[in-house]
């Protein structure tokens, strides 16, 4: 994935590199983020037609879970194609992506 490496990149660059369990960390706080911004939109909910992320924050969120994925050496475009994959797996056997669980 063209953007895996991007950022994997900008990290080497920057002297950024980190643990995985601290990559995991800023990705639930970037995603903590994001979601505040639509709950502060939404008026927490009750108006779900007035949903709002910014790019920036939406940014963020995808930033650090490319570092996470490149700090467990996963490749994410290969974890998104299993991860497809599987959504078609459960669609075809029960009509619905989710895992019932």
């Amino acid at each position: 994935m063209d953007a895996q490496r991007k950022v994997a990149q900008f990290l080497a660059t920057h002297e950024m590199d980190a643990d995985p369990a601290y990559r995991a960390l800023d990705l639930a706080s970037e995603v903590g983020e994001l979601a505040r911004e639509v709950n502060d939109s939404t008026d927490y909910g009750d108006s779900p037609g007035d949903v709002a992320a910014s790019s920036d924050e939406l940014g963020d969120a995808l930033f650090a879970l490319l570092a996470l994925a490149a700090s467990l050496d996963v490749d994410a475009g290969s974890a998104l194609d299993e991860s497809l994959a599987k959504y078609e797996d459960r669609i075809d056997e029960t009509g619905d992506p989710g895992s019932g669980e």
